[in-house]
């Protein structure tokens, strides 16, 4: 093959996720000449605004699909969370590797998991799903806007800004970092972002040459996994500045989705599972019973309270 060109952001968790891509890639058909082209996004370079407030979808994989279009860069890795809907028409995702561990973790100054914490201590996140959850969880307790890359986030903590942080495990994982874990937050406290813990290798629709090398990485438990969660966010015309969560599981070959809605403030929690075999359907299903639980009139209210 030629010499391909692989974009990404420039942080230290993307650069890992990307090489750890290149590297599997190589694996799979050895020779391959690979170079690594970093790319700024609108979501790192606004770091003094909250997530839901910047600017909606899309804030750390536009200028990366442009330079796919402009034909600057031949794939992409991005983190699957960060990948809006619907994405621009000539672009597909090419593969969906094995998925990382999905969930929340909590970090703290001293050690104290979730329970643990005391009354008033500050937690530190720009997630609107983190917030939510956390506060229908422990309303006793302050949430705080934390951005910036995971080092950033993690010294803040440290210097005293915040008594605990809410991360991905996933990127703690890839970055070796699981000793900073307190806690790992179950499905049950904390659903998951859509696509969290995975990654999308993205690249042009009629690059026919590289999907073909690109299909040999793909894990087809995890991409029907994501393909029942995407649906659901799909469905609501979600990103990831919105209080919107989803988890899917395989068992053998039925799908058992559940989706979150909520309030910000996390006075409303709208939750529910479904099971099923066909991801788009599913999405689509579930999305359906929470709207009929008034999901959708929630996420209208939150849009007109973000101006979004």
């Amino acid at each position: 093959m030629r010499t391909l060109v692989a974009g990404t952001r420039r942080s230290e968790l993307a650069l890992t996720q990307t090489h750890w891509v290149i590297e599997r890639l190589k694996e799979l058909e050895p020779g391959l000449d690979i170079r690594v082209e970093k790319i700024v996004t609108k979501g790192d370079r606004i770091l003094n605004v909250t997530l839901s407030k910047v600017g909606g979808k899309g804030l750390f994989v536009k200028e990366i699909e442009q330079a796919l279009l402009d034909g600057k860069i031949d794939f992409a890795v991005h983190s699957m969370k960060d990948m809006p809907s619907e994405m621009p028409p000539g672009l597909v995702i090419g593969a969906v590797p094995v998925r990382e561990t999905p969930t929340d973790a909590l970090l703290s100054i001293d050690g104290k998991t979730l329970d643990e914490l005391p009354s008033g201590a500050v937690v530190g996140t720009s997630s609107l799903r983190r917030q939510a959850q956390i506060l229908a969880y422990r309303p006793d307790l302050k949430v705080k806007p934390v951005r910036g890359n995971l080092e950033t986030r993690i010294r803040k903590m440290q210097e005293g800004q915040f008594d605990a942080i809410i991360l991905a495990t996933s990127g703690l994982k890839r970055m070796d970092w699981e000793n900073k874990i307190c806690q790992e937050l179950t499905a049950d406290v904390m659903l998951p972002a859509v696509g969290q813990g995975a990654l999308a290798v993205q690249c042009r629709a009629d690059d026919e040459e590289l999907l073909a090398v690109l299909q040999r990485l793909n894990h087809e438990e995890t991409k029907k996994a994501v393909s029942a969660e995407r649906s659901f966010l799909h469905a609501f015309q979600g990103g990831c500045h919105l209080p919107i969560a989803a988890h899917a599981t395989l068992e053998q070959d039925e799908i058992h989705l559940t989706g979150l809605v909520a309030d910000p403030g996390g006075q409303a929690v709208i939750k529910k599972g479904i099971r099923g075999n066909d991801p788009e359907k599913i999405g689509k299903d579930l999305a359906a019973c929470l709207k009929e639980e008034g999901a959708g009139r929630l996420l209208e209210t939150v849009r007109e309270g973000l101006k979004i």
